[in-house]
């Protein structure tokens, strides 16, 4: 069960940061998280599937704000104003900047993931992608818990490896 208190407490003062890059009106930036958090609970036996709830409340957080830009704009077509331009401007900037960071970035996991050995691929595709236990990676694989375990340090220590090195360039 979640712990909404918590949830809260822990995400509100990063909600209101993150929201006031879209947004100048703090009280329209409450509402928003008032409402997300409100759906939220709502919809909170809906929600197991997701693996990473900030996440979730971040990407909620924009497309109620964007859902409160479409409400006004149609309210007041005639009355667009060139600060909520200039909001839609930087939301679309930002998406697209993080979109491009996102890009990059897969881009360089699949280069240093093709770097790998076959078995250190297969290994952190059964536990990252296919979501499974070293116990079950230890049927599949044919090799016993601690093989299991030190292949996937091994895995993950030549993946920051590649990382690194990535980086420094």
């Amino acid at each position: 069960m979640i712990d909404f208190k918590l949830l809260y407490s822990n995400n509100i003062d990063n909600l209101l940061a993150f929201g006031s890059r879209f947004t100048t009106d703090n009280e329209l930036l409450k509402d928003c998280i008032q409402d997300v958090f409100v759906k939220f609970y709502v919809k909170r036996h809906k929600l197991d599937s997701v693996k990473n709830l900030e996440n979730y409340l971040y990407i909620s957080l924009r497309n109620r704000i964007n859902d409160e830009f479409r409400r006004n704009a149609h309210l007041c077509d005639n009355e667009i104003n060139d600060t909520t331009m200039r909001i839609v401007a930087e939301t679309d900037e930002y998406n697209h900047e993080l979109m491009e960071r996102q890009t990059a970035l897969t881009n360089c996991v699949e280069q240093n993931f093709s770097k790998l050995s076959p078995r250190q691929r297969q290994i952190i595709h059964l536990y990252y992608v296919e979501h499974l236990k070293y116990g079950e990676i230890c049927r599949i694989m044919g090799i016993n818990y601690q093989s299991v375990r030190n292949l996937m340090h091994r895995s993950i220590d030549r993946l920051r490896k590649y990382a690194a090195q990535a980086t420094a360039v």
